[in-house]
């Protein structure tokens, strides 16, 4: 390789969390492995690190080879931090100043699926547009209120790159190719993966809420979005019937027919959804989590806990 091939390798490095998720990573590092193959040379050079130096291993147990944390001008351009399993576990100090070491070299700063937690732990993401997948964001917003994340499939505001991880790591890697490449070789690129309905950054992480709920009617719907969103001050049935345009007896009637179940049954299933994921994720206590998910009462909140997962929420956040 000639003197100027070896200027124009950008270095790109992966800090890899043991339990992050083999999907996010390989969706991240394939493409560049591509675009190296059908550009005949190397273009990116992948550096794959982890907290202590020791092979990462992912939430499906497949270990990955790497090195130590990357040191003062390790010569990176862009490094991304991938995370998975529980934020509660995330306790690597030396990753965070790491990352805020990177920051100041003028090193791009990215973190994927879980990753974008660790970056706000380490105070990359304050006035940035980000985002995080979407079962992480729960912790996040209750780790750092002053941060609010958008539900989107990856994000880049100037120096900080945030994906939601799984394959929209595949649409990330396409807009990062094609600012280097140009759009016809990114596109040579995914075609490699048989990708070929590249994502806006803003496309919804989830399916639809129609999806998800199976269900069409459009006061309906406005219903469960607004349920999602009133987690820690739930809205009365009669404040959801005007949301829905309706009266209250014919809401009833919307969730018995469409659901099969009642809207309070409904809402309490919405708020310990989230509940759950606070108990996995996040440090609050038990007492916390009643309060952040809309229960006056822990007693009430146990309960209702324990009728729809078989335990008590402390025995949930044991397991």
């Amino acid at each position: 390789m000639s003197s100027s091939d070896t200027r124009n390798v950008q270095e790109i490095g992966f800090i890899l969390i043991p339990g992050f998720a083999l999907m996010s990573y390989a969706s991240a590092t394939e493409p560049l492995r591509a675009a190296n193959l059908l550009a005949g040379r190397d273009i990116y050079r992948l550096r794959t690190f982890s907290p202590d130096g020791a092979p990462a291993r992912s939430s499906s147990g497949v270990p990955v080879p790497a090195e130590p944390l990357p040191s003062r001008g390790a010569g990176l351009g862009t490094a991304f931090v991938c995370a998975g399993g529980s934020p509660r576990e995330w306790r690597y100090p030396g990753v965070l100043a790491c990352l805020r070491q990177l920051s100041r070299e003028g090193v791009r700063i990215g973190g994927i699926s879980g990753g974008p937690y660790l970056m706000a732990a380490a105070g990359l993401l304050t006035g940035r547009d980000f985002t995080i997948h979407w079962e992480y964001a729960a912790a996040l917003l209750e780790a750092f209120p002053d941060l609010s994340p958008r539900q989107a499939r990856f994000l880049i505001d100037g120096s900080r790159i945030s994906c939601g991880g799984g394959i929209s790591a595949l649409d990330m890697m396409h807009v990062l190719i094609t600012e280097r490449m140009g759009p016809d070789f990114a596109r040579r690129v995914s075609d490699w993966y048989l990708h070929t309905e590249v994502n806006e950054p803003a496309a919804p992480q989830r399916a639809s809420l129609a999806e998800r709920y199976g269900a069409h009617h459009p006061g309906l719907l406005s219903v469960l979005e607004r349920m999602e969103e009133t987690i820690e001050m739930p809205l009365d049935r009669a404040a959801m019937a005007r949301i829905a345009g309706v009266s209250a007896r014919h809401l009833d009637r919307l969730f018995a027919t469409h659901l099969g179940t009642t809207f309070l049954d409904q809402y309490h299933r919405i708020r310990l959804q989230h509940a759950h994921r606070l108990l996995k994720q996040s440090p609050l206590s038990v007492s916390e989590i009643a309060v952040a998910t809309g229960f006056s009462s822990l007693s009430h909140f146990s309960r209702l806990f324990r009728a729809v997962y078989g335990v008590a929420p402390r025995e949930a956040r044991r397991e």
